[in-house]
């Protein structure tokens, strides 16, 4: 993915200060001051990590977040916000956020927070094959024997865990807390999304009674 920041801060002055930081670093940074703005540059042009402020003049930064996990989950986003409950953070990270930065926050934390990330996007693997099946988690195409298949948001993910697991028993609970961040869920919601991958004709996930399930190309 490219190695490109954008940042949706109302506050031109923490605006300038990321700019002059990010400068200062090597970081490519765009930055706007509204979620229309925002949203007009994503649909041209995707970033590698995202700075969502939450609290904005014409919008949310919870809602932009969504979006952008439904485009595009390989999307590094960082929450920034003066909201600092715990129940906040959790609400964002279950949401897909992959950070949370509370307000105000040290500029020289932030610009580390936002290196790590994209050093995380070179080891993001952009297109999986496994068997027949074929999965680009940049564009969050999958094509089983060539043809495409139509996975909604959680199908997709669900299907990415169980690739990038391959070989391994995965458990129940260990399976709602990756894919719906928690685990107190009724397993019939996993059962009914398998089958409907299984529908699909991929046949590689295996039931392992009394534990979970498997992905697995051969045995």
């Amino acid at each position: 993915m490219e190695k490109l920041v954008y940042l949706l801060e109302d506050d031109e002055s923490i605006r300038e200060l990321v700019r002059c930081t990010f400068d200062m670093n090597g970081i490519a940074l765009k930055t706007f001051g509204t979620v229309r703005e925002f949203k007009e540059a994503f649909g041209q042009r995707q970033p590698g990590v995202a700075l969502l402020d939450i609290m904005l003049g014409d919008g949310d930064g919870i809602t932009v977040l969504k979006k952008i996990k439904e485009q595009n989950p390989n999307v590094i986003c960082i929450m920034l916000s003066a909201l600092g409950k715990e129940t906040d953070k959790v609400k964002c990270l279950n949401l897909g956020a992959d950070d949370y930065v509370t307000k105000p926050f040290g500029i020289l934390e932030l610009t580390a927070r936002v290196k790590v990330a994209l050093r995380r996007l070179d080891g993001r693997e952009t297109v999986m094959l496994r068997g027949d099946l074929c999965m680009n988690t940049g564009t969050m195409a999958v094509t089983l024997r060539g043809e495409k298949l139509e996975l909604n948001r959680k199908e997709f993910k669900l299907l990415k865990f169980f690739m990038e697991n391959e070989g391994k028993v995965l458990s129940r609970d260990e399976i709602l807390q990756e894919v719906w961040g928690f685990e107190e869920l009724e397993t019939r919601t996993l059962d009914n999304h398998v089958a409907r991958l299984r529908k699909l004709g991929i046949d590689y996930i295996q039931t392992i009674f009394g534990v979970g399930y498997k992905f697995a190309v051969s045995e």
